[in-house]
């Protein structure tokens, strides 16, 4: 069997890996054996944070909805159930945007809600 050389698959994967960290600070950009272990630790918290980005922004809405239901003087956890009673389904990115950038809409919806 022929004898195989990968010395040019070996180096274009250690250039891809060093182009791959090239913002990272200290040793973890320039050699190859801290920078394998920090991208792939980079990998998995974005992967992770893809996620949990999902959470926090729902945090993030639920709040929004609250200020602007306190200052119809409604909670917000009897604003969402008033929502299910009257059939409104808007999610909560949308009731969040609604409450601050088109307040006499979001005044109708907590209107309804309370009647």
């Amino acid at each position: 069997m022929p004898r195989v050389k990968r010395g040019v698959i070996h180096t274009k994967k250690r250039k891809n890996l060093l182009a791959a960290v090239k913002g990272y600070t200290h040793r973890r950009k320039k050699t190859i054996k801290l920078a394998r272990p920090a991208m792939l630790k980079a990998g998995a918290s974005a992967f992770r944070d893809r996620r949990a980005k999902k959470r926090t922004f729902r945090a993030l809405w639920q709040v929004q909805i609250n200020a602007a239901c306190r200052a119809h003087g409604l909670s917000y956890s009897k604003f969402i159930d008033g929502l299910k009673k009257a059939n409104i389904a808007l999610d909560r990115k949308i009731l969040s945007q609604l409450a601050q950038h088109h307040a006499p809409v979001f005044a109708k919806i907590v209107e309804k809600v309370k009647a």
